[in-house]
């Protein structure tokens, strides 16, 4: 376990740096592009990774140093609609994004083997160890990264037509 997990914290550490990366590769053009209209553009996916992450932040924190405790939930498409994500500067985000996800990081590495038995409660998926965090966190970030591809060969086909 202990290598997965190593393995598992360096993907998470690179999380900022994935996040960056295929935002180069995208067509600024293509970040407001929404392929329905309940679904998120590339700007929104943005904001929701670092509101995703300041929760994430809490919920690891919880877990080390409340164990047992509970974490809350929180409502993504109303932070989406009620935050007014299109109208927030994605740069600040991604920044936001980085630096919670670093210290995060570094805290976890810092960690005894004994602190990764801790747990918190989750109200609708029960209860979840840290390893159970760092792996949700981790795939967190890689599925909004496909799903930004996903909008931008969406973008592109609908340009194409």
């Amino acid at each position: 376990m202990v290598t997965e997990r190593q393995a598992l914290l360096q993907r998470y550490s690179q999380a900022y740096d994935e996040v960056r990366q295929a935002l180069e590769t995208f067509p600024r053009q293509a970040w407001h592009f929404k392929p329905a209209p309940h679904e998120w553009s590339i700007h929104e996916i943005i904001i929701h990774l670092a509101d995703a992450e300041a929760n994430g932040f809490i919920r690891i924190r919880k877990a080390i140093a409340e164990p047992g405790s509970t974490v809350g939930l929180y409502d993504q498409e109303q932070f989406a609609e009620q935050l007014h994500y299109p109208e927030q500067s994605p740069e600040d985000a991604l920044n936001l994004f980085s630096l919670l996800r670093l210290t995060t990081y570094q805290l976890l590495t810092l960690l005894p083997e004994s602190s990764w038995r801790n747990t918190v409660k989750h109200p609708e998926n029960g209860e979840l160890s840290l390893d159970d965090l760092l792996q949700t966190y981790t795939e967190h970030t890689l599925v909004h990264i496909a799903q930004m591809r996903n909008n931008v060969q969406l973008w592109e086909a609908q340009r194409n037509a």
